[in-house]
């Protein structure tokens, strides 16, 4: 199932032994588009630091009660490495996050993943034997070039081949492996569209400095693609229909063969 990041925004985290706070927002690997983190609002508690809560953690989202359950306690939590609030995720914080819990890193070598065979709240997982990304072999207190805050990602303007077309309006987020699917793009700010689904596998490159997202698509394909709504279900059906007007391979059919390599 997909979940606009937007909705998830604000629901409880149940942990082990009661609710931490609230998700905030997220930040996600801008390499394979894959979520590395929640970041919780624990109000009060533990209010000096930012905390952090990796997927290898959660078990479940609940859309009747606007709850994402979350396998670990308040006093892991609040045990855990610190990251104040006014620092960005470093790599050295990583190390010592990932060495407190028992996890395997999700950067370089045969453990650089995409959650291609991941079990929320489950660290017995299988990983998929892909190259490392060109940071793999940083250490030290460097910061974490690769995280990217789908807060402050929201509102990049979007670049086709051939002119801007909209805005980063949202992401959809897969609950079985919290990847990023795709980028919810409104184009109503550029002339009178809608909104419309771009999958990360699409696009050629980001310029963050200046705030912009380039697509390997022209602006008449992007207008003239499948709508989408908030209230648009995301069936696989859908989803075939949007790669095939694309003239794309669907995620699934890499997924499916990467699995089948791994076993």
């Amino acid at each position: 199932m997909l979940f606009r990041a937007k909705t998830i925004s604000g629901y409880n985290l149940d942990s082990d032994d009661g609710e931490i706070g609230k998700v905030k927002e997220f930040y996600f690997d801008d390499n394979h588009w894959t979520i590395r983190y929640l970041v919780a609002d624990t109000g009060d508690w533990l209010s000096s630091r930012q905390v952090l809560i990796s997927p290898y953690a959660l078990i479940s989202v609940n859309e009747e009660l606007h709850s994402i359950s979350i396998h670990l306690s308040r006093k892991q939590i609040e045990e855990s490495p610190t990251l104040y609030t006014d620092k960005p995720v470093s790599r050295q914080f990583e190390q010592d996050y990932y060495g407190y819990y028992g996890w395997p890193i999700y950067w370089g070598g045969a453990n650089t993943w995409g959650y291609s065979s991941f079990i929320p709240g489950n660290s017995e997982l299988v990983f998929p034997n892909v190259q490392p990304t060109k940071h793999s072999n940083s250490t030290g207190k460097e910061w974490d070039p690769n995280l990217r805050s789908t807060h402050d990602v929201i509102g990049h303007d979007i670049q086709a081949l051939d002119g801007e077309i909209g805005h980063v309006a949202d992401f959809l987020i897969d609950e079985e492996n919290w990847s990023i699917r795709y980028l919810v793009v409104d184009t109503r700010n550029w002339w009178p569209g809608k909104k419309v689904l771009i999958s990360p596998n699409w696009i050629e490159r980001i310029s963050w400095d200046d705030s912009k997202v380039f697509v390997h698509l022209n602006l008449e394909a992007i207008k003239q693609a499948p709508e989408y709504t908030d209230e648009t279900e995301i069936t696989r059906e859908y989803e075939a229909s949007l790669h095939e007007y694309y003239d794309r391979q669907g995620y699934w059919v890499k997924e499916a063969v990467t699995k089948a390599h791994l076993l």
